[in-house]
């Protein structure tokens, strides 16, 4: 027998001490950066932003800075200023410069002992050298003791000694960082003006009278955050797309032994909550201590005076407290000196002490408010009441949506075909929309791992209904039973799920596209959980189908059916007297062509097609013209002579001038007037920052690099000329179609069931989008705007993103 086990023992290898590596200064950040900044993707990349902007932040917690600068440099790489104390530059014990030993040394920093800091979100010292770890450059000034401090890194290493520059009266600190793209692979990856407002306008809410001021140097674009209320404007905001049932925010703050509270609320009058809890600017977004005082509090202040008043007669029992949140604004930020988390992602406060005294403080102010405010006090309890009748009728239909074991002698819907396996982690779930589309998933499908249930119709949108009116829709009863979780917002438990992948399979149309929302609406507001845990995906079905020959070949949408045609079809062609231009470089050109012409269409919301196409096409030297009086008037006459000499444009009245802004700066003014449309227009030096004027001037410059107007192609030995851009493009992709049968699918019931398997069911060929929940403050906003009651801010929304959508389907 003891020879049997060695015989079969695997072999065994040298394991000594030679093998244990001990990774020396930041290699160990460059070796594993997913365990100091999360992952190496999009939210890595924005993470090392945050990093270096909460340092600042500190400062201004200890009550050192006022002011932040955030800027995006035009070559991705980030700048960070603000007015606080500067980093120390004098020697440390070790006889390093403190700055060097901040920038180069985990764990190093002045947020340990509660000396440097009362008040942190950094609690690790790991900060500011992870950011300089992984950046290809990244330089610190530092202004303090009447000079000016310097000091470069590359990939963290050292590249000169702290030098005193010139003398200066100001202090603060200066970072500027290039993230390393050895580091960050995907040079599609680029910084994202909106993720970074969102995150800034969050700590300007949560810091009362800090300025934060974020420029997109790439675009012009800038914005500033400076809230003078606090947390009870970041109220305001959260409910600005709802009807508040009030005017008057609630907020008060108090201290107790080192611990700040400070707390606003509102009610709305909307069907969901929508509480935000802090630590020291740190999202809790699993709650914690502070959060479970605020409850307990909320929920016997509430009832106790709504027992006084005699406003629950008709109640057998109290409120409970989802009752009293129903429709409930809140924002709850604690500062504690030594907080204690849960788990290194800091989403949870432990702090014991801490609920007793967000509790004593919430139950003192609230009642006194409430005994100050009885005509508003009544109305917000005479809803809480209406959400308690409502639970009560909903305890019925819920427990019909439970999914019953094969015990109980209950089933899954009838339209639905269950998967054989039975661990979760390996079964999928598709809701597809549609039965056609549904019976060809069924067939096509693997069995053993995929599951689908088809969805007829739209859902009903959750958003704005009340949790009884939700569970007497069909679809969404049929949803509830198929996952296996139970529903209402305590008796959810996503460990009873049955599939670890829920993919959300709709057509590529508005239908799709709406479907697809209400979906997302339901799960973030009756299942959060199961987004956070990343169980949602959203299925990519191809909208062409491209045959030559015997080959097949499907494409996800315009741009991938473009770079298929280009890919075998740009062999004959050969710019005349530049023939050293690649293919891969008219491939380019191209597609930058079909993007400028693109946003030329979508920029004519804004601006008239024919006046922008000018300015960017027929003059140059734009920028320079337009801050030059005379090329300025010169460049006015061309266009109208432009104008009379193509009729075909429509354009029946020309009026052009010059003049000077306030500030004495030139701003041209071009005005047509077309009998189609009456349309007026103007364009000017005030339009060049513009962010699709930017990457208008960007694109176009892109394509004069390869050749300039006019010019001639050479295809299969036959000369081709052209006077404008479009026209090639044009040319070029009719003539790389021949040949090609392409199919064009309007819904996934075009594809028979091998079809469907093949583009959107094979997890060896499928493209999924996971949904996750970066932003919790933004995403609320977001539903609550597009699905929510309030017709004026989905409005404004459509305004002020019209310009950004690339194809409608009307």
């Amino acid at each position: 027998m003891s020879d049997q086990n060695v015989s079969t023992a695997p072999e065994q290898k040298n394991y000594g001490a030679d093998q244990i590596q001990v990774l020396e200064g930041l290699e160990a950040v460059r070796k594993r950066p997913g365990m100091y900044i999360g992952d190496t993707g999009v939210r890595g990349y924005h993470h090392l932003v945050y990093e270096i902007v909460d340092n600042s932040v500190d400062e201004a917690l200890a009550g050192y800075c006022k002011h932040i600068q955030v800027t995006i440099n035009t070559d991705e790489s980030i700048t960070v200023e603000d007015d606080g104390r500067g980093i120390p530059v004098d020697a440390h014990k070790n006889g390093k410069s403190a700055l060097e030993i901040v920038m180069t040394v985990l764990h190093a920093g002045g947020k340990f002992d509660g000396g440097g800091y009362k008040v942190s979100g950094g609690l690790h010292g790991v900060g500011a050298s992870v950011v300089n770890a992984l950046s290809a450059r990244c330089q610190v000034e530092v202004h303090r003791e009447g000079a000016v401090w310097v000091q470069r890194y590359e990939k963290g290493i050292i590249k000169n000694q702290v030098e005193k520059g010139e003398a200066t009266s100001k202090t603060g600190t200066k970072t500027t960082f290039k993230p390393d793209r050895e580091i960050f692979k995907d040079e599609t990856i680029t910084y994202d003006f909106s993720t970074l407002a969102n995150r800034f306008r969050e700590l300007a809410f949560l810091n009362g009278g800090l300025h934060i001021s974020l420029k997109d140097e790439r675009t012009g674009k800038k914005q500033d955050f400076q809230y003078a209320n606090g947390v009870a404007e970041f109220v305001q905001f959260m409910n600005q797309s709802k009807k508040a049932l009030h005017g008057e925010v609630v907020y008060f703050r108090g201290e107790k032994d080192n611990v700040d509270v400070e707390v606003a609320l509102q009610w709305n009058d909307s069907y969901s909550e929508s509480i935000f809890t802090y630590c020291n600017n740190i999202n809790t977004h699993e709650g914690g201590t502070h959060l479970m005082g605020f409850r307990a509090a909320l929920t016997r202040t509430t009832n106790q005076y709504a027992t006084e008043k005699n406003l629950l007669k008709d109640l057998k029992e109290n409120l409970e407290g989802e009752d009293i949140r129903e429709g409930l604004a809140a924002v709850i930020s604690v500062k504690v000196r030594e907080p204690q988390f849960e788990g290194q992602t800091k989403t949870k406060l432990g702090n014991t002490e801490v609920k007793g005294i967000v509790e004593s403080l919430v139950n003192d102010k609230l009642a006194d408010w409430m005994d100050r405010n009885p005509s508003v006090a009544k109305n917000i309890i005479m809803k809480c009441v209406e959400s308690a009748r409502a639970r009560e009728a909903a305890r019925k239909a819920r427990d019909l949506t439970r999914r019953k074991t094969a015990l109980d002698g209950g089933s899954l819907p009838g339209k639905m075909a269950d998967c054989q396996e039975r661990d979760p982690s390996k079964c999928e779930l598709y809701l597809v929309e549609g039965d056609s589309a549904g019976g060809s998933a069924k067939q096509g499908r693997d069995r053993k791992t995929q599951a689908v249930l088809p969805l007829k119709g739209k859902i009903l949108n959750v958003e704005k209904a009340r949790f009884d009116k939700m569970l007497s829709n069909e679809e969404i009863k049929m949803m509830i039973s198929a996952l296996g979780t139970g529903i209402g917002k305590d008796n959810v438990s996503v460990d009873k799920i049955r599939y670890h992948k829920i993919i959300i399979m709709t057509d590529a149309d508005v239908d799709g596209s709406h479907i697809r929302t209400l979906l997302l609406t339901f799960f973030f507001r009756q299942m959060p959980e199961v987004l956070e845990r990343g169980y949602i995906y959203v299925a990519q079905p191809p909208l062409y189908r491209a045959k030559k020959g015997q080959s097949e070949t499907y494409l996800k949408d315009e741009a991938a059916l473009t770079e298929y045609l280009l890919s075998s079809g740009l062999n004959n062609f050969k710019l005349k007297g530049k023939e050293k231009v690649s293919e891969a470089d008219l491939r380019k050109m191209i597609i930058n062509i079909q993007k400028f012409n693109a946003l030329l269409k979508t920029s004519s919301a804004k601006y008239d097609r024919d006046v922008l196409y000018f300015f960017l096409s027929k003059v140059a030297n734009l920028e320079m013209t337009l801050n030059d009086e005379k090329k300025l008037a010169s460049a006015l006459k061309d266009f109208e002579a432009w104008v009379q000499a193509n009729p075909n444009l429509g354009i029946t009245e020309v009026k052009s001038e010059v003049k000077k802004d306030e500030h004495g700066k030139l701003q041209a003014e071009v005005y047509t007037v077309r009998y189609a449309d009456r349309m007026t227009t103007n364009f000017g030096a005030s339009n060049l920052n513009a962010p699709e004027v930017v990457e208008l001037l960007n694109l176009w410059t892109g394509i004069q690099t390869v050749t300039t107007l006019p010019f001639t192609i050479v295809q299969n030995d036959t000369e081709v000329a052209f006077e404008n851009y479009t026209d090639f493009q044009n040319h070029v992709m009719e003539s790389t179609k021949k040949g090609v049968y392409i199919q064009r699918y309007k819904g996934l019931g075009e594809m028979n069931p091998e079809q469907l398997w093949e583009t959107t069911l094979n997890p060896e060929h499928r493209a999924l989008l996971r949904v996750s929940i970066d932003d919790a403050v933004a995403a609320d906003e977001t539903f609550s705007v597009l699905m929510g009651e309030q017709v004026e801010p989905r409005r404004q929304f459509i305004h002020d993103n019209a310009l950004l959508a690339r194809s409608l389907d009307v």
